[in-house]
């Protein structure tokens, strides 16, 4: 159970019979689930981190107001793998997993504030963002901003992504897209790391997919 004073506010745009369920469920969320159903009040003003959305109960309009929210992490809920117009940092296929559905938000709100900061630690590394470097020492590489979210993506999330998963985080891209935009931005991206710092071991890829291990 959570304590509910610890809980963030996620914005919940689904079905009444789904908000019920939450609201049944609730002792047992790691988030309070905030209805919204009046597109007349602003949603820019509210409080919440992140959107909860089921895309087929909404209208053009609606989406386009939804797509212009950029500092809001989102999360669909689908009942198919096809791909929507709405721009999302996650997606969940149904049936509805309440464990799952807790440590996607938990981690996308972590990667929300993460991507906040202008500059973090990473490893040894420090990536700037304003200046778009990765500094070690008294070394840099210039870095691109899909660089950028990459690094940030693999170092936030405790376990390796497969190309899936990651092309969705940082391209939005269906889970099921046919590319090899991840290897070819990581391979470029690797080759820059190397050849300025030698340092071969900071993007891992492993069976399970690309990560950047955490200090020990």
């Amino acid at each position: 159970m959570h304590n509910n004073n610890s809980k963030s506010n996620i914005l919940c745009i689904i079905q009444d019979e789904f908000i019920n369920s939450l609201e049944e469920l609730k002792v047992y969320l790691n988030f309070n689930p905030i209805p919204f159903q009046n597109f007349d009040e602003d949603i820019k003003s509210l409080n919440y981190k992140v959107i909860l959305i089921q895309p087929n109960i909404l209208k053009k309009n609606q989406v386009d107001l939804i797509n212009q929210l950029k500092n809001k992490g989102k999360i669909l809920i689908s009942g198919s793998d096809k791909s929507s117009t709405i721009s999302y940092d996650e997606k969940i296929i149904l049936p509805l997993n309440i464990l799952e559905l807790n440590n996607r938000i938990k981690q996308l709100i972590t990667r929300k504030e993460f991507v906040h900061n202008s500059s973090i630690n990473i490893k040894e590394y420090i990536l700037d963002k304003n200046e778009k470097k990765l500094k070690k020492d008294n070394s840099f590489i210039v870095v691109t901003e899909k660089e950028i979210q990459l690094l940030e993506l693999l170092f936030l999330e405790n376990i390796p992504l497969p190309k899936n998963k990651i092309l969705q985080a940082v391209w939005n891209y269906s889970p099921d897209a046919d590319t090899h935009t991840v290897e070819t931005h990581i391979y470029r991206l690797r080759n820059k790391i190397v050849k300025e710092f030698k340092d071969e071991s900071l993007i891992i890829n492993t069976k399970q997919g690309y990560t950047i291990e955490k200090e020990k």
